[in-house]
């Protein structure tokens, strides 16, 4: 089977989050070494080492720690964050031990450096409304320890230009989230009007299907007659007759709109050929239930493999359907790592909306999730 295009997208919201974590990382680790240099080579008095090694020990911690996110490509820690703004507000406040007199006066220390990386990185990883109170207490830090090291020292065009530069990275990120979650919303209504196409287009080849038995029925048995075939009614004709009708009588019966049927096999396993970057093996037993239904286990297994394809670490999954008691299952797991519903950020709406939600909402129907370091499997249900 053919699928030239894919229901699912990839969060944009998501790729943003990787995108801007990975950088911000990568930035803050260059600045964090040349910092380390920096403090080094211009260790002369008044410069006290008994502060800077320890903090400096401390500050290179950190810089290993956003390097491994660098390496790894993973989210920026928000305790990693938390932790790095501490340490800057310290050495902010330790001016006067740490930066000597010359590169104070200035105004380009080593530790301005470390501010500028520090309102910026808190700008990617924290929503304006913490964001914006941090970066305003490292530049206010930072005016700070100026002063306490020397009361002549300029501190307005610094703190000016710190705070232009969390005014740029807080309005930056804004617009970027907004443009994301503007992107995801259009695309995750794009999938679902994919998803009802897919329904639709089964549920008139079931209806072609329909027609084609009653042409090759109802119709062959009125050219026969009108052929002369039979001279004269006879019990054959009659039998043919009769079934002729109780096919007609069924397509006229059938219903229309959601509740026509689908063929739920076909359309799974055509969800499951269409996810990007996984491998997904098939196991589909036929069955026909109505197209909302058939919509809603589409729907649901379609963000099943994406949070595998986004989150799991692995590049197979498997789709099972098969009748339990009476009841439709339909199963997606994996062999990746696992995740605690109880943690789940609240933007992680797909695993309480698209799935749990949209299936418990489905009279007779229901879902459940088991997750563990072994894998995670997704069980979808109806009765009939």
């Amino acid at each position: 089977m053919s699928h030239p295009r894919s229901t699912r997208y990839d969060s944009a919201t998501r790729q943003l989050e990787k995108a801007t974590a990975r950088t911000a990382a990568g930035a803050r680790s260059a600045v964090g070494a040349v910092a380390v240099l920096a403090a080094s080579f211009g260790a002369v008095p008044p410069v006290s080492l008994s502060w800077l090694v320890p903090l400096l020990a401390v500050h290179l911690a950190l810089t290993a720690g956003f390097t491994r996110v660098w390496w790894r490509t993973e989210l920026v820690p928000r305790r990693l964050v938390a932790a790095d703004v501490a340490v800057t507000l310290a050495l902010c406040l330790a001016q006067r031990f740490l930066v000597a007199e010359e590169s104070l006066a200035s105004g380009a220390s080593w530790v301005s450096g470390l501010v500028t990386m520090t309102i910026i990185l808190a700008g990617i990883s924290w929503r304006p409304a913490l964001a914006v109170p941090v970066g305003l207490a490292v530049a206010g830090a930072f005016a700070a320890g100026v002063r306490l090291a020397s009361a002549t020292q300029d501190v307005v065009v610094p703190t000016g230009i710190h705070l232009v530069q969390l005014l740029a990275i807080v309005m930056l990120m804004t617009l970027l989230r907004r443009s994301s979650a503007e992107t995801d919303a259009f695309l995750e209504r794009s999938v679902r009007a994919e998803i009802a196409l897919m329904v639709e287009r089964l549920r008139r080849e079931d209806q072609l299907k329909q027609v084609g038995s009653i042409h090759e029925t109802a119709l062959h048995t009125l050219g026969m007659v009108g052929l002369g075939t039979y001279d004269r009614p006879t019990p054959t004709l009659a039998a043919q007759v009769r079934t002729d009708l109780a096919a007609l009588e069924k397509l006229r019966d059938t219903p229309g709109g959601d509740s026509a049927p689908i063929a739920l096999d076909a359309l799974l396993d055509e969800v499951a050929g269409r996810v990007n970057g996984l491998d997904v093996r098939t196991s589909l037993v036929a069955e026909t239930v109505p197209g909302d239904v058939a919509e809603r286990f589409a729907r649901a297994v379609t963000e099943a493999l994406a949070n595998v394809a986004l989150h799991a670490g692995v590049h197979e999954a498997e789709v099972v359907s098969t009748r339990r008691g009476g009841e439709i299952v339909v199963e997606v797991a994996d062999s990746g790592r696992g995740f605690d519903q109880d943690r789940l950020p609240p933007d992680r709406f797909g695993v309480r909306g698209s799935i749990l939600d949209m299936m418990r909402s489905l009279p007779n129907g229901g879902a459940r999730i088991s997750s563990s370091a072994q894998g995670t499997r997704v069980s979808l249900w109806w009765r009939p």
